[in-house]
């Protein structure tokens, strides 16, 4: 009777032992199936997603809003109303992260102000070549899809203004003028969405928001002899869109 007992008890042991090692077995089997699964995910994973690029350089189209208040013969004030300018630009970045980078941008635009000053009609144009020097915080500049923002302080240099003069003029009248400061400077800011074009995420859509306010007045005092300047004192403000490409590198 013991020795039955016995036999049993060691039977049962032994099938306890044996699908103990086989549950081992297979548990060593999945976690091996696992590790080789997640290394074969993270491989093409590293495929898909390319390296990051550290150089960039854009082209773009810059539709500008701005409006300029200017002043009439008796020195009363127009207040200007927003009129789209256009514009270009190139940009040159270099990317510190995946997340963080600088940038510069030199863009071109021209914004064009009619007014009515008693009987004449005035169409004044200014052009500019703006400088901003920005920092651009980035969600992930290595995916296909990529929002930024950006700020920074930028450099304004008026490259030329005119002012045109249709009506039935006096000759004695006082000459409108258009003064204004050969430089400014102010603060740019903005906003922009990257779409990858390539398998290599090199090539991209560049779409975005720019904005700037100026710091300084804009307008210069000294108008000369039987002038009189129709810029009112005021700082530089404009809003526009763009839209391009940028090409890693």
């Amino acid at each position: 009777m013991k020795n039955n007992t016995l036999n049993k008890i060691a039977a049962l042991s032994a099938t306890l032992l044996f699908v103990g090692s086989a549950a081992a077995q297979d548990t060593v089997k999945v976690r091996e199936r696992t590790i080789v699964h997640d290394t074969v995910v993270k491989e093409r994973t590293e495929r898909v997603r390319p390296p990051l690029r550290r150089g960039e350089f854009g082209i773009r189209y810059m539709p500008t809003f701005s409006a300029i208040d200017l002043r009439t013969y008796n020195g009363e004030v127009v207040k200007g109303s927003a009129t789209m300018g256009h514009g270009a630009g190139i940009m040159l970045g270099f990317n510190i992260g995946k997340n963080v980078g600088l940038q510069a941008e030199v863009n071109y635009y021209q914004v064009t102000q009619s007014y009515k000053d008693r009987n004449l009609n005035r169409e004044v144009n200014v052009s500019y070549l703006n400088i901003p020097l920005l920092l651009s915080l980035n969600t992930n500049k290595t995916m296909p899809v990529n929002l930024n923002i950006v700020a920074g302080p930028q450099f304004g240099i008026n490259i030329g203004s005119t002012i045109k003069t249709t009506g039935g003029e006096n000759a004695d009248a006082l000459q409108a003028v258009v003064g204004l400061k050969q430089g400014d400077v102010g603060l740019a800011y903005g906003a922009g969405l990257e779409f990858a074009l390539n398998r290599n995420h090199t090539t991209r859509l560049d779409l975005g928001y720019r904005g700037f306010y100026g710091l300084v007045d804009a307008n210069a005092t000294d108008n000369g002899n039987n002038t009189y300047n129709v810029i009112v004192k005021a700082s530089r403000r404009t809003y526009g869109a763009y839209i391009g490409f940028a090409f890693l590198f």
